[in-house]
């Protein structure tokens, strides 16, 4: 949301609006939903190199032929298509370095969020025929550097990729070279939005453990089974990691508009237009002496803005979002969403789950975040092993999906979304470490055996 209201004069908001706004976003679980955002890189057939925005084999170019073959809206800013959305209430956007996403329309089942991907996944591979171009399903561009990719013509981006180099070393690897895969899910409550969100970024290093795959970096392994795991740990420490705030036991609304108040400014959002205020205080915004914009003050738009600008691996914008995925394969774009729902959408799955999260810390999640990217399976999780937990926690999700009791026309459950984790936790190996294997083995060294045998 934005606003061509440029300067708004009247004090008109407090933190109790903020408060209200987080608060008038819980759903009667009846209507909870599941919503699923999958990235993916494209790449020229042949010479597996990136796809710019322009030219007549460009992603501007794919975005208005998909416009025009589905009858999608084009989002626009300025003269460029930047986004799309679809007549089932999806849309398509553009990550920093050309990353193709799908954030999905909220959902009833894990069927239909299958569906959807299957249907999404179909087109694509149609539309992106036709410009000889194709998809791959990882965390971290395998091959190409920094230099080897641009940036999309969006001004929130020329803000983020200035100032991301003055505060972390690989925000600019984030912003261009990674993809995930992520699930939003909704709350009934602040109870029990506090309870889904301690649990969920408490186990957040099982998930990137388990769906680690992304073990090469400029054409090698980087010694890494997530490499884009860890250029979320050296982004911007002020808006990433894991906010300690979610693990006091008085966590609530208020604890977490106050730590996305805390979080430095990127832009201010006016028309197609982003005003670079890097660094400045939301707070002071507030008060009217943001510097620079003193006697100015915010709209509802510029915090809805603003708490997109937070990036830590769980977040609460109206819903909760699991972020601490890498991108994958067409079936695990489907097990991501169903490991969460199982855990977090049935009672006793997540009462499960909150116990065995009950010891883990704050500071016990922050130290494994380097550990699993590296280790994955074997790396530690306070006094737990990721392997044991991991092995749990599918168990638990499994019983949760079959306890939603949600059917597909054969008459099997959600459950068999899981069938991707079941395959992990039995042979001990992420899909990382698998294409390690082939990498040293069949592949016999050569990178480019990622892109012809990775992409949808």
């Amino acid at each position: 949301m934005n606003s061509d209201n440029i300067h708004n004069t009247t004090p008109t908001l407090a933190k109790d609006d903020f408060i209200t706004w987080l608060a008038d976003k819980q759903t009667a679980k009846a209507d909870w939903r599941i919503g699923t955002e999958h990235e993916k890189f494209l790449f020229h057939k042949g010479s597996f190199r990136p796809v710019a925005y322009e030219g007549e084999q460009g992603i501007g170019q794919l975005l208005k032929n998909l416009s025009e073959q589905y009858n999608w809206q084009p989002i626009y800013e300025h003269d460029n298509i930047i986004a799309l959305k679809d007549e089932d209430g999806g849309s398509i956007t553009l990550e920093p370095g050309g990353q193709f996403e799908l954030s999905g329309a909220p959902l009833e089942t894990l069927h239909q969020t299958c569906r959807e991907t299957g249907k999404h996944l179909r087109i694509m591979k149609e539309a992106t025929s036709e410009l000889d171009i194709c998809m791959l399903g990882l965390g971290f561009q395998p091959k190409w550097g920094r230099d080897d990719i641009s940036f999309m013509p969006k001004g929130r981006y020329k803000v983020m990729s200035a100032y991301m180099p003055t505060v972390g070393t690989l925000g600019l690897d984030m912003m261009l070279r990674s993809c995930t895969v992520q699930v939003n899910l909704d709350y009934a409550s602040e109870e029990d939005m506090r309870r889904k969100f301690r649990t969920s970024l408490a186990l957040q290093p099982i998930a990137t453990a388990l769906f680690a795959n992304s073990p090469f970096k400029d054409g090698a392994p980087s010694g890494l089974l997530s490499t884009r795991a860890e250029a979320w740990t050296d982004t911007d420490n002020a808006r990433c990691g894991v906010p300690a705030c979610v693990f006091d036991p008085q966590f609530g609304y208020e604890q977490w508009v106050d730590y996305i108040l805390d979080v430095p400014m990127y832009f201010l959002h006016r028309g197609d237009d982003y005003v670079d205020v890097t660094g400045k205080s939301f707070r002071d915004f507030m008060a009217g002496k943001m510097a620079g914009f003193e006697g100015e003050y915010p709209i509802m738009a510029d915090f809805e803005d603003h708490i997109t600008t937070a990036f830590p691996e769980v977040r609460l914008k109206g819903y909760l979002e699991m972020r601490g995925a890498d991108g994958g394969a067409w079936a695990n774009i489907c097990a991501l969403p169903a490991f969460w729902v199982g855990l977090l959408y049935d009672e006793e799955a997540l009462a499960k789950a909150e116990a065995l999260a009950s010891d883990i810390t704050a500071q016990d999640v922050l130290n494994a975040r380097l550990d699993v990217a590296k280790n994955g399976l074997n790396a530690k999780l306070g006094s737990h092993d990721v392997s044991d937990v991991a092995a749990k926690l599918v168990a638990i999700a499994h019983e949760g999906l079959v306890a939603r009791g949600l059917l597909d026309d054969e008459g099997r459950d959600e459950s068999k979304f899981l069938a991707p984790l079941h395959d992990v936790i039995s042979t001990q190996k992420t899909p990382a470490e698998v294409m390690l294997d082939l990498y040293h083995s069949t592949w016999e060294q050569q990178i480019e055996h990622v892109f012809r045998e990775r992409h949808y």
